[in-house]
């Protein structure tokens, strides 16, 4: 694999790993961004797969129209709401300030989950 797309999924899973710590923590806006950040980077490793770049926005909506332009199964994305996460990225760290509920922070970490298991799926690595 090459370097740049494994440090991305790496970064991914980190993120991942953060935002379920941080839900353990109560911590539920910081969960939500690192849900937020984390299929930001599982997008982009898919597009630098697929194109060997990706495009360079925290908008998880640009991200996902631009992989399902090489998917359409990837349509499922915002089936699960994956695009729902874009508001985190700035919300939760500026003011006005998203008040997140426990709920909320753990419906974020289950979109985040589907999200990594289709990516890592169409990568065709393993995802447990």
């Amino acid at each position: 694999m090459r370097e740049d797309l494994r440090e991305l999924l790496e970064a991914a899973e980190d993120d991942l790993d953060t935002a379920r710590k941080l839900y353990e923590l109560g911590k539920y806006r910081y969960t939500c961004f690192f849900a937020q950040q984390a299929v930001e980077k599982y997008l982009k490793a898919y597009l630098l797969y697929k194109t060997n770049r990706y495009p360079f926005t925290h908008s998880i909506t640009k991200l996902i129209k631009e992989a399902i332009k090489h998917d359409r199964n990837l349509e499922y994305l915002l089936e699960v709401k994956a695009d729902s996460l874009e508001d985190y990225y700035i919300g939760v760290r500026y003011p006005p300030l998203i008040k997140v509920t426990r709920e909320e922070a753990k419906e974020a970490i289950g979109i985040a989950e589907k999200v990594r298991i289709l990516i890592l799926k169409k990568l065709s690595m393993k995802h447990s």
